[in-house]
């Protein structure tokens, strides 16, 4: 695991666009996987600054999302459909036809995950990985567990992640308890992995997930063997 460290999250969020943007110009028909969350929100925020300047072109790249909540609709302001739209699709001139996330309105798990898990190998797989990390160590809406899921796959979120995306609802009553997600398989299968972490809050996990030993108790663990992972943290999460 490579670690590149910035002094303040606008500078992570910066350093992390210049790796997805280089990816994009060396590749346009580029597969990207994107994530969601407080702590993309800067990376987005500068790559459709470039896309608005004339710096990037995302006309040829297709994307495929980590996760989205069960039972929400793509109209829903919490979902994850939403969150893209709003930060992102809306402000680059990435092909509606391009931009792909789990259908939370789907009541077929089964079918919904062979769906989704199909889509990205027809896709030939995802170039860049973009990826956070929750309190737990979660990557994605892999959980802690007693044993690694590969693909993607419907997951009862813990009490720390109900906790933890509250602030995003009115009501910790109106977090929704599921979400699909990719498997640890589905995102190990990416080419090149970028974590993005920020905050001393991050700092105890983040240590954990790249010097620990590797556990499916805490997920972001298994990143340690991936060939190709790009870590950029701010100061506070990396400790120093």
């Amino acid at each position: 695991m490579r670690l590149i460290v910035t002094e303040h999250y606008n500078d992570m969020s910066s350093a992390a666009a210049r790796i997805i943007a280089s990816q994009v110009i060396l590749k346009p028909d580029s597969v990207l996987g994107l994530a969601t969350g407080s702590t993309p929100i800067g990376i987005y925020e500068q790559l459709a600054g470039w896309y608005q300047k004339g710096e990037l072109d995302f006309s040829k790249v297709t994307t495929v999302n980590l996760d989205e909540y069960y039972g929400l609709a793509p109209d829903n302001e919490q979902s994850y459909h939403y969150f893209m739209m709003k930060h992102f699709f809306s402000r680059v001139n990435l092909p509606k036809g391009r931009q792909f996330l789990p259908d939370g309105t789907n009541p077929d798990a089964g079918r919904e995950c062979e769906r989704y898990q199909n889509l990205i190998g027809l896709l030939g797989g995802i170039d860049v990985q973009l990826l956070g990390l929750g309190h737990n160590g979660h990557i994605g809406f892999n959980e802690p567990a007693d044993a690694f899921v590969k693909d993607v796959h419907l997951v009862e979120l813990t009490k720390q992640t109900i906790e933890a995306n509250r602030r995003f609802f009115e009501r910790v009553e109106d977090v929704p308890r599921k979400a699909y997600t990719m498997g640890i398989g589905t995102i190990f299968q990416a080419k090149k992995i970028l974590l993005v972490v920020s905050g001393a809050e991050k700092a105890g996990i983040l240590r954990q997930v790249m010097y620990g030993a590797i556990c499916p108790q805490v997920p972001g663990t298994i990143l340690q063997l991936h060939s190709d992972v790009t870590v950029v943290a701010d100061r506070e999460a990396a400790g120093f």
